[in-house]
């Protein structure tokens, strides 16, 4: 017995020394540390290198990376639009105090989902042995290996995820083109004898922005974006003198709105702070992407930044606008002022060459992914593709035209679309990741918490959708009632 466990020490000392020896001779893998903690790190990947662990971060191939503050950079861009604009409204809507803990409550509800659906991502790219996968890829793959009732719908979760992602591009298009034809409807009025219909502009605009929509490159869209991120810069800073520079009062201000009108709040906050479409394609581009969910990481860093400032806006705006706040602050700003003109014409400008950019993806979800392959051997197949494009463009300026609402818009679009996209679909997906992970008191727990996130949402979805249908139906009331008057006389 003494022999065979000495012979077993000595196996151990000898196993012991091997892989010491093993990791000396890979030492020239190892970048020069000046700290032995530094070097220890980058030892034990070496090790789980070497012990056959995936890591999809290691294989990622990108040609052109971005750092870290260049993700956030892009991060903060793709949060900053027309939903910013739109937060004093919310306010108005909810009051201010229940506006300050509902915008905290759903911007931390945002950040966890979509930290949930990078780790989702993450979990199934390392069982499947890939560098990254597109949020359809991530729903498909999560629910094939879910309970058995989840997994028979796998095949078509890419589609049901394209559908609400195709959704809610096109919506933000039509958001798009009401408030260019708004914005520029605002400067006319003061030079103009009688008011100008909106719609009149929008139809103006069609063609051009028919025309930005057939760029295929988004190289050639670069420079625009970079005048239109310089005007959008300007503006805002225009529109927060003109705020700042009224009476900040709580004087006939609303500490908790009408509870009716809560919905419509819910629906426009959400469609401000989620930016569940780009969250995939910035973290995949990323030189080192696992900075882009930790603690102090992207993520985290930039939606601090995204609903600090939007409960701000939202916040000081209401307060210094009260009820005569209007769908976009742009709006609401002193008409008569040059200065408040001119960032209206910047925003509209700003908002214009916007506009491909969400295009882009819907046209992607719609001809790329599923109609190209259909016409590629065809002789007429950009004739096809330039066609689909236009079709796209003419369904949201004819949207746009029905319904000329931005407020509206902007809650169907953010209660109809993430609340299903960015809070439901993340959580049902970490649900089907862990189904076989977890046992006991664990596995209850993380399943309670995902039905119960699924359920808000599909509650925010009924709920918010059926308020914005309602009030966008009583708009069109008087319209139809002035209508009948006038036929009767």
């Amino acid at each position: 017995m003494s022999d065979a466990i000495k012979r077993l020490k000595a196996e151990d000392r000898n196993d012991s020394y091997n892989s010491f020896s093993a990791a000396i001779n890979s030492r020239e893998q190892l970048t020069p540390k000046t700290n032995a903690q530094s070097y220890a790190i980058e030892l034990n990947e070496l090790k789980r290198k070497e012990a056959g662990d995936y890591d999809p971060y290691d294989h990622s191939d990108i040609e052109h990376p971005t750092t870290n503050f260049e993700t956030l950079i892009h991060l903060l861009k793709s949060s900053f639009g027309t939903g910013i604009l739109a937060m004093p409204l919310a306010f108005y809507h909810s009051g201010y105090i229940l506006g300050i803990i509902g915008t905290s409550v759903i911007g931390l509800l945002c950040t966890y989902c979509m930290h949930m659906l990078v780790r989702t991502e993450y979990e199934l790219c390392k069982r499947k042995k890939v560098p990254s996968l597109t949020y359809p890829g991530t729903a498909e793959a999560a629910l094939a290996e879910g309970p058995p009732f989840l997994a028979k719908l796998a095949p078509y979760s890419g589609t049901i995820s394209n559908t609400f992602l195709l959704l809610y591009q096109l919506g933000i298009c039509c958001v798009y083109t009401v408030f260019v034809a708004e914005n520029i409807k605002n400067v006319l009025d003061q030079y103009m004898a009688n008011p100008v219909d909106e719609r009149i502009i929008m139809v103006i605009i069609l063609l051009p922005l028919v025309f930005i929509n057939y760029i295929k490159n988004l190289k050639f869209l670069a420079p625009l974006t970079i005048v239109a991120n310089v005007l959008t810069f300007v503006s805002f800073a225009i529109i927060f003198y003109f705020i700042f520079s009224k009476k900040v009062t709580l004087e006939d201000r609303e500490p908790i709105g009408d509870y009716r009108d809560f919905p419509l709040y819910f629906g426009t906050v959400l469609f401000a702070l989620e930016a569940i479409g780009m969250i995939m394609p910035l973290k995949n581009e990323m030189k080192s992407p696992q900075n882009f969910g930790s603690c102090c990481g992207v993520l985290n860093i930039g939606m601090l930044a995204v609903v600090v400032l939007y409960m701000m806006t939202g916040l000081f705006g209401y307060l210094a606008y009260g009820k005569h706040v209007l769908g976009s602050i742009s709006y609401t700003i002193d008409p008569e002022n040059i200065a408040a003109q001119v960032c209206k014409l910047m925003l509209a400008v700003a908002i214009f060459t916007t506009h491909a950019l969400s295009m882009y993806v819907a046209i992607d979800i719609v001809w790329t992914q599923n109609l190209l392959r259909r016409f590629e051997k065809s002789y007429y197949v950009n004739i096809w593709e330039y066609a689909i494009r236009t079709c796209l463009v003419v369904l949201t300026f004819g949207l746009a035209v029905a319904i000329p609402y931005i407020d509206l818009f902007i809650s169907l679009v953010g209660a109809l679309c993430i609340s299903c996209s960015g809070i439901a679909f993340p959580a049902i997906m970490d649900s089907c990741v862990q189904w076989q992970s977890h046992r006991g008191v664990k596995m209850v727990l993380i399943h309670a918490k995902n039905v119960a996130i699924a359920l808000f949402a599909l509650l925010g979805l009924v709920v918010g959708t059926a308020t914005s249908l309602e009030k966008i139906i009583e708009k069109f009331g008087p319209i139809e009632s002035n209508s009948l008057n006038s036929t009767s006389t």
